[in-house]
């Protein structure tokens, strides 16, 4: 399993719509070849500082979907609703949530 994580801190009169294109985004991923699970927080101290969270079988797939134009559109739209450049993180087997029972 792949994890992949993006920083965001969006601009606090834009949060209810980046939570919006971010769910949608969510949406998609969701029929997506090799996605397992995806996750939006936002930070209780901060509530314009969020994260997504997302788990795939493997980089290739998550990169094939990040060269979809599903997720290009999606970005297009967040991008203007940032107060600066999201920060990443990856790695393998992470899990930051209870897995389903």
């Amino acid at each position: 399993m792949q994890t992949f994580g993006l920083n965001y801190d969006v601009k606090p009169e834009s949060v209810e719509e980046f939570k919006k294109t971010l769910m949608q985004l969510i949406d998609a991923m969701q029929g997506s070849d090799g996605h397992i699970e995806t996750r939006l927080f936002s930070d209780v101290a901060q509530p314009n500082s969020m994260m997504i969270y997302s788990n795939w079988r493997t980089k290739a797939e998550f990169t094939s979907f990040v060269r979809s134009d599903t997720f290009k559109q999606a970005l297009g739209e967040a991008v203007a609703l940032l107060e600066g450049k999201p920060t990443h993180f990856t790695g393998q087997n992470i899990r930051l949530i209870k897995s389903p029972e």
